[in-house]
């Protein structure tokens, strides 16, 4: 089975944390945590920094690992690390790729229909605060 090497951002601003749902693909209205795919010769830190500068027009610092998800879809294996983000002072989000976006606080996380992979990384967040 082939595996696809992605990363995300749990971006958090105060007591919140953003989600964005997915607007196309398969997995399309799934919600999720921004990120996407490694390319060969990046950081899993510089391809988070590009993958939010291309989907979110928006410039993050990348912080502390949080977990690293390996979850098996129908036709390919997702290893997807996750890291703590915040965005850099300024900096503003526009959805180009998202459906929607949403800031949740920890104890809202559950009020959204996640991805499978995401699933892992709530229960992250949630033993990490």
């Amino acid at each position: 089975m082939k595996t696809i090497n992605v990363v995300a951002a749990v971006i958090r601003q105060g007591e919140k944390i953003f989600v964005t749902q997915r607007g196309y693909g398969d997995y399309k209205d799934g919600w999720e945590f921004p990120g996407g795919k490694i390319e060969a010769g990046e950081t899993p830190q510089a391809a988070l920094t590009r993958e939010i500068r291309e989907e979110l027009d928006a410039e993050i610092i990348v912080g502390e690992h949080l977990v690293t998800v390996e979850q098996d879809y129908p036709d390919f294996h997702l290893s997807m690390q996750c890291f703590w983000a915040e965005l850099v002072e300024g900096s503003h989000m526009k959805l180009l790729e998202h459906e929607a976006a949403k800031w949740l606080s920890v104890d809202e996380l559950d009020s959204v229909d996640w991805l499978p992979a995401d699933i892992t990384v709530v229960k992250a967040i949630k033993g990490s605060i």
